[in-house]
């Protein structure tokens, strides 16, 4: 991210006196897959086989050496060098919580696979920045020899110097938000690699008694992260934010009360916010607490919980225009913040609305405003509107997402997608030549940034795109963490969204047999068609055990394969799949399905159907 000042000269831009009087549908589905193909342009180090942005290549190879650690790996965290600890670790936390929340969804449009992929990429680097439970490495390179330089990550000639805080040099604040990403990514795995959500359950454990313990800020410890991520907030937030996260996946107490003892004395129920981001979290945390308010989790922390909740319906009410002091909008109806990429608060916004609508949905209430109760429905249009706006509603006709739509930024302030491929070109690409011959140049970048959302316009409006834009056109993966669960959501329709898991009551001695429903594809028109039954039963040592038949079937015309299966809460044996990863796969003895075939696979274990979804398939 681009830190350093400078006036830029932008030309006026007329705004259109109204929208086009019909706006064709926009396609969520391939939006959806574009996010995330941005994430894979971002990754440092080591590239894997399965590397889709093909013109990128490995980068950052000897991170951490210096400082006797491996840190190879991870997220540049926009359109520069630099691994920034804080923003990476709340890209992952909002990945994570959007398949939390609508994996099911992605799986059904073939993108879970991918944005667990997105996920891994990220924790698997947090892992090697945890070494030690009180250490954890904050960031990789310097800004200001890097923002110096304009080079590809592949060409990098500046200082790699390592980061780090520790007890006498603390950072609650990034220790916290690495505590909520790892402990969100744990739920993540839970299922499909229960051993790896386990090690990230322990760092996160770790994470937090640190932050807890050894309070801080972390910019005082890491003050070269000032000019770029300065914790204005503190970090009051961000121990919150992590012990929701903690409770979320482990539904210790510990932590439940943690936020019910400490929401006054932290500001989780006093503050009342207009904007979520990497930064400000508190947002984020009385959207949390409410849903575990709304499941009938609060307990004797009920009182202290609805005071959280009160907060986060201020700021709903705010983006929707019907609250007591409501976010700023430009003509054509974003949210605004500020100048400097103001779509990362748009996109962490309308998450929030989204998921808090479908809480409301659930729960069967409506949201309080100062200008009266609302629809949960109201929270859910804003959030499309939103999106919508984004993908090119707007008084430009502009696709803020590169690479979707017909007008986008052709002239992105990203080091990587300016200058000519490394495989195409392996010239070397000096530290200042890199400004002279490529920063410089007025022509469309040479490799499109799939997916990436930039910073977006400002607050008339009015969008130039310029390379040298920093403010409007540098994208960042904070942007697009948020946008993944609005999508799926989208893209799935309107149907019925329980997001509130039943309250855990006390257990019958007899259980009842296993209720079996068809597992359908979210769309009648998925070529996949995806059938479980109970087929048998039995008693053995006092354990009811369930043997159950799922059917695959090929609906479309064309013959299936590449097919990959999510198969989750399974407890038991499995025939008829081979293990591939964190996938399913078919059997030695199938390499595709013709139109119209089918294929059996089998299970057995001591629980109700396990959860069987698509993760990604190919039609030939």
């Amino acid at each position: 991210m681009e830190k350093f000042v400078r006036l830029i000269s932008m030309a006026p831009l007329l705004l259109l006196l109204c929208f086009p009087l019909a706006l064709a549908a926009h396609d969520y589905g391939q939006a959806l897959s574009k996010s995330i193909l941005f994430f894979e342009a971002q990754r440092s180090g080591f590239l894997p086989h399965n590397q889709r942005v093909t013109w990128r290549a490995n980068s950052g190879l000897y991170d951490g050496k210096a400082s006797g650690v491996d840190l190879v790996g991870g997220y540049y965290d926009a359109g520069d060098n630099v691994k920034f600890g804080l923003p990476m670790a709340f890209t992952v936390t909002m990945m994570s919580w959007s398949i939390i929340e609508y994996g099911k969804q992605m799986a059904a449009s073939g993108e879970l696979s991918h944005a667990m992929e997105a996920v891994k990429w990220g924790t698997d680097y947090f892992i090697k920045a945890h070494p030690e439970p009180y250490v954890l490495y904050g960031e990789v390179g310097d800004g200001n020899t890097d923002h110096y330089c304009w080079q590809r990550p592949e060409d990098m000639t500046t200082d790699r110097r390592a980061y780090k805080i520790s007890p006498s040099n603390p950072g609650s604040d990034l220790a916290g938000e690495t505590a909520a990403a790892m402990a969100a990514a744990s739920i993540v795995f839970r299922h499909s690699n229960p051993a790896y959500a386990s090690e990230l359950l322990r760092h996160a454990h770790q994470l937090f008694d640190f932050a807890d313990k050894y309070r801080g800020k972390y910019d005082s410890s890491i003050t070269v992260a000032q000019k770029y991520y300065r914790s204005i907030s503190g970090y009051n937030d961000e121990l919150l934010w992590a012990a929701a996260w903690l409770f979320q996946a482990t539904n210790n107490q510990y932590y439940l009360n943690y936020l019910g003892n400490n929401g006054d004395s932290m500001g989780g129920t006093g503050w009342g916010m207009t904007e979520f981001g990497w930064d400000v979290k508190y947002s984020g945390v009385q959207t949390l607490v409410a849903k575990f308010l709304m499941q009938g989790k609060a307990g004797r922390n009920t009182a202290v919980f609805e005071k959280y909740q009160q907060k986060a319906e201020y700021f709903m009410c705010s983006c929707i225009g019907k609250g007591s002091r409501n976010a700023q909008k430009t003509p054509g109806g974003l949210i605004f913040r500020q100048r400097w990429n103001n779509m990362q608060f748009v996109t962490s916004a309308s998450f929030l609305a989204t998921v808090y609508s479908d809480y409301l949905t659930s729960a069967g209430k409506t949201l309080n405003c100062a200008a009266g109760n609302v629809a949960p429905s109201e929270l859910l249009s804003f959030a499309k509107s939103q999106v919508d706006y984004i993908l090119g509603d707007n008084p430009r006709a502009t696709s803020y997402m590169v690479g979707y739509g017909n007008n986008f930024p052709q002239q992105v302030h990203h080091r990587a997608s300016s200058i000519v491929s490394y495989k195409k070109d392996s010239s070397f690409v000096s530290c200042r030549g890199g400004y002279a011959t490529w920063f410089s140049r007025k022509a469309s970048d040479p490799n499109l940034l799939t997916g990436a959302i930039v910073g977006g316009p400002d607050a008339y409006d009015n969008f130039a795109d310029q390379r040298d834009n920093y403010e409007q056109t540098e994208p960042a993966t904070y942007n697009n963490a948020p946008l993944l669960g609005i999508l799926a959501r989208l893209n799935a329709g309107h149907g019925g969204y329980n997001q509130l898991l039943p309250v855990v009551t006390t257990q019958p001695k007899v259980a009842p047999l296993p209720k079996i429903t068809p597992v359908a594809p979210a769309s009648s028109s998925s070529p996949i068609a995806i059938q479980q039954k109970l087929t048998t039963s039995w008693v053995s040592k006092g354990v009811t055990y369930y043997r159950y038949s799922t059917v695959v079937t090929n609906k479309s015309a064309k013959t299936l394969t590449n097919l990959k299966l999510s198969v989750s809460k399974l407890y038991g044996p499995i025939w008829g799949l081979t293990k591939a990863g964190d996938s399913y796969v078919f059997p030695s003895w199938i390499n595709s399905l013709s139109a119209g075939k089918s294929l059996e696979f089998v299970y057995i274990h001591s629980a109700s159907p396990a959860d069987v979804a698509v993760s990604s398939y190919s039609l030939a």
